[in-house]
């Protein structure tokens, strides 16, 4: 980064101040608000049902509403960013998954721990990574490949840091006063920073006057569909699998502090492969690179599946499962300027993940009810797997429309 306060470099259409404090802002508030609002949950939960009653079925489908609630809401955030830029939309965020934590930790009874887990929906489509790569990918165009891969790389140690974070919390306190402590961790880093750090001036992409005729095109044209297609299958098995790593653990007789450290090992995976992703990038065309990373989280996960032990090689293929994800997010990072260019980059992306994110919403619900249905958590692996070489086979159906890709 530059060393003066902000750097005038060219933008989609002219040019844009990128501002300085805004990168490393992002990389703290995404390993936090993705560590605190999505992965503790995994880790926590079977402590909520065992205090409350409440079957496992049951609180994985409330959680499911709420990334649920995030897909749909992530449409309209990214018709905000497109014209507002993430600061307003990311401090509000943050704002309400801390108000929703508190409800969460407070909930007297299933219907208002529900209403909390909805309100941390909005939250999640209001500070994730769909607002920080618009952010990236409009302040620090045409170098916006760099700036995604250097939030993406600190973004994939969420899990790293809060999954065994949040163990060792809920070793000492209960499940409230754990999500209590991680509600104002949230509150003290991401709220302050996201209002701060996110000031510059929102540039505005020179566009045709045809560009909104452009972007339906785009929205209309099979490759989006088939890609959006991809994505959605690649998603539930991917998500699904997230989620469902400590039962797998706990099924295979590993304590509940083993299956946290997996989980956030996996964060570490997460690193390497998005550190890896830029060369990556250089040398394949979209849908070579898009196809191979989908059809190789098939194959960890059908790793997964079939390896009961050693803990170490358990730990092994959870590590080489974090290093695809990592770069399959970096992959639907760039999917839209891979093929169609930066010009409406929000609400294009806000469309094509829209599917994959509802099929994530529904993925932890989705993979427990499975899971009892085909009688244990190595037969749901295995099914993801399935799913995910079915969606290698749809990428090779999703050619841009640039020939260089």
């Amino acid at each position: 980064m530059p060393n003066n306060k902000t750097s005038v470099v060219a933008g989609v259409g002219g040019q844009s101040r990128r501002p300085r404090a805004a990168l490393p802002a992002l990389c703290a508030t995404q390993i936090t608000s993705w560590g605190i609002l999505y992965y503790a949950f995994p880790v926590l939960n079977p402590g909520i049902t065992a205090d409350t009653g409440w079957s496992t079925g049951v609180t994985t489908a409330v959680f499911s509403a709420a990334l649920l609630v995030s897909a749909v809401a992530g449409i309209y955030v990214g018709r905000i960013l497109d014209h507002r830029g993430p600061r307003i939309v990311m401090t509000v965020g943050s704002a309400l998954g801390v108000l929703s934590l508190l409800i969460v930790a407070a909930a007297p009874s299933l219907p208002v721990f529900s209403a909390g887990w909805l309100l941390a929906g909005v939250a999640m489509a209001a500070t994730f990574y769909q607002p920080a790569f618009a952010a990236c990918t409009r302040w620090w165009a045409p170098d916006h490949v760099r700036a995604l891969t250097i939030v993406t790389l600190a973004g994939g140690l969420a899990s790293t840091v809060f999954a065994p974070l949040t163990a060792v919390l809920a070793a000492h306190l209960s499940w409230r006063a754990t999500y209590t402590v991680l509600a104002a961790i949230l509150a003290l880093i991401t709220i302050p920073l996201h209002a701060l750090a996110l000031r510059a001036q929102w540039p505005s992409p020179a566009e045709p006057s045809h560009a909104a005729d452009g972007r339906r095109a785009v929205v209309r044209s099979r490759a989006f569909w088939i890609l959006a297609t991809t994505f959605t299958l690649s998603a539930f098995a991917m998500y699904a699998a997230v989620i469902a790593l400590v039962p797998l653990f706990l099924e295979r007789g590993y304590t509940t502090s083993q299956a946290a450290w997996a989980l956030g090992l996996g964060g570490v995976g997460q690193t390497l492969g998005r550190a890896l992703y830029a060369p990556l990038a250089h040398r394949t065309g979209a849908t070579t690179r898009t196809t191979t990373l989908v059809g190789l989280g098939g194959l960890t996960t059908a790793a997964l599946a079939i390896t009961a032990g050693p803990y170490t090689l358990l730990l092994a293929f959870s590590v080489l499962a974090g290093t695809v994800r990592g770069n399959l997010t970096l992959l639907q990072a760039t999917a839209v300027t891979d093929r169609w260019g930066t010009a409406h980059y929000a609400r294009l992306s806000g469309l094509l993940a829209a599917p994959g994110h509802t099929a994530a919403a529904l993925a932890p619900f989705a993979g427990a009810a499975l899971a009892t249905l085909l009688g244990g958590y190595s037969a749901l692996f295995t099914l993801l797997a399935a799913l995910s070489a079915l969606a290698a086979v749809t990428a090779l159906g999703a050619r841009p429309y640039s020939p260089a890709a």
